[in-house]
């Protein structure tokens, strides 16, 4: 927990489920005092109009336990949210009617401020939540949880074509879910499937990490269905050790948010198309979390030359930092969904790696006992830096050190050439209840000499010392963030801002994998 944020703790009010509102969707924070004036980047109430998928996964703020919330929303670009459909998913809510998954938002609002931060709030039979976002274009955008139930972060895109027929999902995928087991446990999986046009498939594989128990190599078959309006279709993953049924959101046939349903586990991820995908070469980005008995992160570049693996890491383990280079060597790509297998020595904390390429990136999961991490790692373009008069997006999702608690950050900054300014939102879930403030926010930053898309940041909000954090250019536009302070364990991202226009941009396919958590103080009852 940073200090600063547990200033304004707000209790969370336990009320019947069957009286409570769900909010979703929050810019611009309160704060005592006067507000910081954000950066005018152009964003209004239009720059958020369309259908929008939606995600966030963390916890929640009573007792750690996973909370994860995905679905639909239609916005009418001038405040009003007009339709949609939502899942929430955690352990405080027992699977009886009303079901959690699949509630219609039956109203709700939005506001967005010139900087692209915004929030919104729609309404279901079964809660209340409150969340912020940052808008990078009309299409995409970063998204923190912002309420008393907890925290979490993911992200929210236009979707540019709805998923009517099964049919329209007919070829290869790679999927990413991570989260915690109904011990909770931290559990994380990936795997490949090619979908026929009648929604199933025989020739999958899938590999599993259960807090750092590895199943690997499994055959999988997989059953999609589709949704009606703007519900969502159904996922069902089947190997000889796990089912996982999953409800799905998709922005288009490229790219569907899955949330776990079924709650024998409690995951969230995503899918990506694997057409164009091929195994791993040149110099990645990558950023990994997770954790069995204390959280961990790292970040850095890999490289692949051939079945030869070189890089360097910056890693937080539970408060410790470290930089270290690392090797390894890197298996053929398997038959079914390009799956490569890296064994790698001297990195920390994981021994071995399973990689599935897709469209949404490197898919990567720890695969041994070492510990249970994963992540993403994303092919680095030529030259690729952080540049001066920029303006970015940002997002943070933290695990707090002293509990199982979630920080998770949203924020809007400019650079210079040394430095950036801008305004961040909080949400510090601590204790029963959660700290949410508006702050201003500045930091300074240093790149690698030579130069290598690398860069250390430290950063001040509303005055007093706040999170530092390095980061790793994939390209000029988007970056990835390990935190390296001693409060906090966390990654995150932040992605350059297009000008909004009258044309709605087609949907930029990115993803956050918040850290799983880490051995949770409780049990399924």
């Amino acid at each position: 927990m940073n200090s600063l944020a547990s200033t304004q703790r707000v209790r969370r009010v336990v009320i019947v489920l069957s009286a409570i509102t769900l909010i979703v969707f929050a810019g611009g924070c309160g704060s005592s005092g006067t507000p910081p004036v954000p950066n005018q980047n152009g964003f209004s109430n239009s720059s958020l109009s369309g259908t929008y998928v939606f995600s966030s996964q963390g916890a929640d703020a009573i007792n750690g336990f996973p909370l994860a919330v995905a679905g639909t929303l239609v916005s009418n670009g001038t405040g009003g949210i007009t339709g949609g459909t939502m899942d929430i998913v955690t352990p405080s809510f027992l699977p009886t009617p009303p079901s959690p998954a699949a509630q219609t938002i039956t109203s709700g609002s939005y506001s967005v401020s010139s900087d692209g931060r915004g929030r919104a709030t729609l309404s279901s039979a079964y809660g209340s939540y409150t969340m912020a976002f940052v808008l990078t274009s009309t299409s995409h955008g970063l998204v923190s949880e912002f309420d008393g139930n907890g925290g979490g972060s993911g992200t929210i895109d236009i979707q540019t074509t709805a998923i009517t027929s099964v049919g329209q999902l007919a070829g290869p995928y790679a999927f990413s879910a991570a989260g915690a087991d109904s011990g909770g446990g931290a559990f994380a999986t990936e795997g490949a499937f090619v979908l026929t046009a009648s929604g199933s498939s025989s020739a999958g594989v899938q590999d599993f990490n259960d807090d750092a128990n590895p199943i690997t190599n499994l055959p999988l078959a997989a059953v999609a269905t589709v949704g009606s309006g703007t519900g969502p279709g159904t996922l069902t993953l089947s190997t000889g050790s796990f089912v996982l049924t999953f409800d799905y959101y998709a922005t288009d046939a490229t790219h569907l948010k899955l949330i776990e349903t079924d709650y024998n586990q409690f995951l969230a991820g995503d899918v990506f198309t694997q057409t164009g995908a091929s195994a791993p070469t040149g110099i990645l980005a990558f950023t990994m979390s997770g954790g069995v008995n204390f959280a961990i992160s790292n970040g850095g570049f890999v490289t692949f030359n051939g079945a030869t693996v070189t890089g360097s890491e910056d890693v937080n383990s539970n408060g410790t930092i470290l930089s270290q280079t690392f090797g390894g060597n890197a298996g053929a790509a398997g038959a079914v969904g390009s799956r490569v297998v890296v064994n790698l020595s001297g990195f920390n904390p994981a021994t071995q790696w399973v990689i599935y390429p897709s469209s949404g990136g490197f898919l990567l999961l720890e695969t041994d006992t070492a510990n249970m991490t994963s992540g993403t790692a994303y092919t680095q373009q030529s030259g690729a830096a952080l540049a001066p008069s920029q303006p970015y997006g940002f997002s943070l999702s933290a695990f707090n050190i002293t509990g199982p608690n979630d920080e998770d950050d949203i924020a809007q900054f400019t650079t210079t050439t040394t430095g950036f300014s801008g305004v961040v939102d909080i949400n510090d879930n601590f204790g029963n209840g959660t700290t949410t403030q508006s702050l201003s926010w500045s930091g300074n930053y240093t790149l690698d000499s030579p130069a290598t898309g690398r860069g250390e940041a430290t950063t001040t909000a509303g005055g007093s010392g706040f999170v530092s954090f390095n980061f790793y250019a994939v390209s000029n536009n988007q970056f990835l963030v390990l935190e390296t302070d001693t409060n906090q364990i966390g990654t995150g991202m932040f992605q350059m801002q297009t000008a909004p226009s009258g044309a709605v941009a087609q949907s930029h396919v990115a993803m956050v994998h918040p850290a799983a958590r880490p051995h949770a103080a409780w049990k399924r009852k």
